[in-house]
């Protein structure tokens, strides 16, 4: 079987976890018999210290490597990317070696170097969060949506920031040889779970403001306690100790988000882990997590996640066992 050839580029400054987690994904899963050979490559070539310091021995320069033969070329990110899409060679170069690649993909603010090579020009692609205003100021041309873990547009594939990069390598993996594999991979590594690129870069609890006076905490902790409990505005009003009305009014203020928006989302995050981790029928799952019925976790997972309870569940079970060795 031809080997795929995944080529990484790197720069002075880059992000050394956009390298070294997909890297690794793509090594596990050609230990599990995928046909990669991965090389890294960088400007100059040598070493390339990354944005933390650590220092990261390249295996080929740029421009001198050949660019015919990429499979799948994935830029990384970090603080350096914007002196790196000033160079004139490495980005003649990317653009060169993603004309006759299979897919392209960039990592966190790898997106940047693809664009300043003219690769992204329509699609829709993704970032870090705190990249998007920079993104979508400087390339009018690109439709930038920093909502998703990772997008897939075409052969173009963009992801959010540094730990995305995994789940990036992951559906890449999935895409070649299957869920299974990638799915086993994940597991080895010690990945709590393959994450669909629709899946919003932070859970709830991270993407909303943290409560600042005890009663919306007590309502927010209730919440939490138990996903699948009634939680109307008058129920979190009782936990609060405040009336309906002041409740809604100061959790808003406070969150961000509506009483019911953030009910909603955990027991979504709720539901699936049910659904990732448990046997229980789609109805059960519906109902501990407080959806009541298998239709209304079936619209509200569209909504969210646009995919179906069962498809979810079938995306992050496997039937496979563990590979038989030390992982690492």
């Amino acid at each position: 079987m031809t080997q795929r050839r995944i080529t990484f580029v790197v720069f002075e400054g880059f992000q050394s976890l956009d390298l070294v987690g997909p890297y690794e994904v793509f090594q596990h899963a050609a230990r599990l018999g995928g046909s990669y050979a991965c090389e890294v490559v960088a400007p100059g070539g040598g070493g390339v210290r990354a944005s933390s310091g650590l220092l990261m021995h390249t295996d080929h320069p740029v421009p001198g490597r050949d660019p015919a033969g990429v499979d799948t070329l994935v830029v990384a990110g970090g603080r350096g990317v914007d002196t790196a899409r000033e160079d004139a060679e490495l980005v003649d170069w990317v653009r060169e070696a993603a004309s006759g690649a299979r897919r392209v993909a960039s990592v966190c603010s790898g997106v940047f170097l693809l664009a300043a090579a003219g690769l992204l020009t329509g699609r829709r692609v993704t970032t870090h969060w705190a990249r998007e205003r920079q993104l979508t100021s400087e390339h009018p041309e690109i439709r930038a949506d920093c909502g998703p873990v990772f997008i897939r547009d075409g052969h173009v594939w963009t992801s959010a920031g540094v730990t995305a990069g995994m789940d990036l390598a992951l559906a890449l993996v999935e895409d070649d040889l299957g869920r299974d594999t990638a799915h086993v991979v994940a597991r080895e590594l010690v990945l709590f779970l393959r994450r669909p690129g629709t899946q919003a870069q932070f859970s709830v609890a991270m993407s909303t403001r943290p409560p600042e006076t005890d009663p919306v905490r007590a309502a927010v902790a209730a919440i939490h306690a138990d996903p699948g409990a009634r939680h109307c505005v008058d129920d979190l009003a009782t936990h609060a100790a405040l009336s309906p009305r002041h409740l809604q009014r100061r959790f808003t203020s406070e969150v961000g988000v509506t009483p019911a928006a953030y009910v909603e989302q955990v027991r979504v995050e709720a539901a699936q882990r049910s659904l990732a981790e448990g046997d229980e029928p789609v109805e059960a799952v519906a109902r501990r997590n407080g959806f009541g019925t298998a239709e209304t976790l079936r619209r509200t997972f569209h909504r969210r996640l646009g995919v179906a309870p069962s498809e979810y569940r079938a995306r992050f079970r496997s039937t496979q066992p563990l590979s038989k060795g030390v992982p690492s």
